[in-house]
């Protein structure tokens, strides 16, 4: 078995990390606080350098290597924290780093991770990246600096855990996004032996530590989620040692759950966090009271592409019942379709967007009669209760209506 990473580890990377790392804020969630049935509070590494936790790793990682070694530089693969991480950590303590990404990795990330001054080359897949990082390390030198697999990592990743253990010294359980196990894995070390349960949370469209936990061993899942910074299909050896050994439970949160928890973190907490980020806010809001308080959510990033967080945004109000599709038939009349959306306005419904459909009809709707049109609304509710309620009052009214995507 692996040698565990431990709380003098934890505070030895920390005390290196002076002036380096910044203390992130921890913020109180009154919207979470009420339906786990007492205090919940954010540890906002979104707020980070690099927008995310992961400077801690990188940066003590780097630090511990040898002068050799850092004058043969570094080389990291990444979809763009760690590759943010290790670019500013790599800048700071004078060596050249080169950072293997995939094609489709957001253009922000591409952007920051070369302006810390990392040379980035981009390959065809997320996959592809460690091996094409693997092979340059082997052909030239390099060092490769793993995500989370490595003990100076999760001990660097571990000094979240330590500043919460300050910030809200009652707290009882901290509730951790989690991919590869860098993160939870260090908050476990710097917070074991305290009492305070340490759970992870994972998206469960590519979830892999229950299946790992299940079969003793790390276990390589596929799947997808938008939660891309902890898409990671495989546990290291070492994460798997460090969390079955000191992290008390894994929970998956789905899709909406993420989507949901992103809109919740922008339009009640303020904070602009990606998916991933958001795993431990999701997991709280679904999973009312099984957390015991105080309980600490970290929002482990906020790097998240302009373009994707409009779509995340629209799917989590979709999730929260605050935005739907309609299909309703009308005669082809005129005046028919002005009564349609003044009947919607008296109930509340926000029309966003109207399709006026002769020939393309809806299946679940049957074909298109002589004398009849299908129209298409997307609108903005007040919640499930609300668009539940339009929804019953235009069949009321006599209209043929179905929901469908937005």
């Amino acid at each position: 078995m692996p040698t565990l990473v431990t709380r003098a580890d934890v505070e030895a990377a920390r005390a290196d990390q002076h002036g380096v790392v910044r203390r992130t804020p921890v913020e109180p969630s009154r919207v979470l606080s009420v339906p786990a049935g007492g205090p919940v509070h954010l540890k906002c590494e979104n707020l980070q350098r690099t927008g995310s936790f992961k400077i801690r790793g990188a940066y003590r990682r780097i630090q511990r290597l040898s002068d050799d070694e850092r004058a043969r530089g570094v080389v990291a693969a990444s979809a763009g924290n760690h590759a943010q991480g290790v670019a500013l950590a790599a800048g700071l303590l004078g060596t050249e780093a080169t950072v293997f990404m995939p094609a489709g990795a957001p253009l922000p990330k591409l952007a920051a991770t070369r302006g810390y001054g990392a040379r980035v080359e981009l390959v065809d897949t997320f996959d592809a990246t460690l091996v094409e990082a693997s092979a340059f390390a082997e052909r030239t030198g390099a060092v490769l600096i793993h995500p989370f697999d490595h003990p100076d990592v999760i001990a660097g990743q571990g000094t979240t855990g330590l500043e919460i253990a300050e910030q809200v010294p009652d707290a009882r359980t901290v509730v951790v996004c989690t991919g590869g196990g860098g993160l939870v894995a260090g908050i476990a070390a710097a917070l074991h032996g305290t009492g305070i349960h340490v759970v992870g949370a994972q998206a469960e469209g590519l979830a892999a530590w229950p299946p790992s936990l299940a079969a003793g061993g790390p276990t390589t899942v596929t799947g997808a989620t938008i939660a891309d910074g902890i898409a990671v299909p495989r546990p290291g050896d070492l994460t798997f040692a460090q969390v079955s050994a000191q992290v008390d439970e894994i929970v998956t949160v789905s899709e909406e759950a993420l989507a949901r928890a992103v809109l919740q973190c922008l339009e009640r907490g303020k904070l602009l966090v990606e998916p991933a980020g958001a795993a431990a806010v999701a997991a709280i809001a679904e999973f009312p009271g099984r957390f015991e308080p105080p309980v600490v959510g970290v929002v482990s990033g906020g790097n998240v592409d302009p373009l994707m967080l409009t779509e995340i945004v629209r799917r989590g109000m979709v999730a929260a019942g605050r935005y739907a599709g309609l299909r309703v038939r009308i005669p082809d009349r005129p005046g028919y379709l002005a009564d349609l959306l003044a009947l919607v306005g008296r109930l509340g419904g926000n029309v966003v967007d109207v399709e006026h459909r002769r020939i393309d009809a809806s299946a679940d709707l049957g074909p298109l009669v002589l004398g009849t049109v299908e129209v298409a609304l997307t609108l903005e509710a007040r919640g499930d209760d609300h668009r539940g309620a339009i929804l019953a009052a235009l069949r009321d009214a006599g209209w043929i209506v179905a929901e469908g995507a937005v």
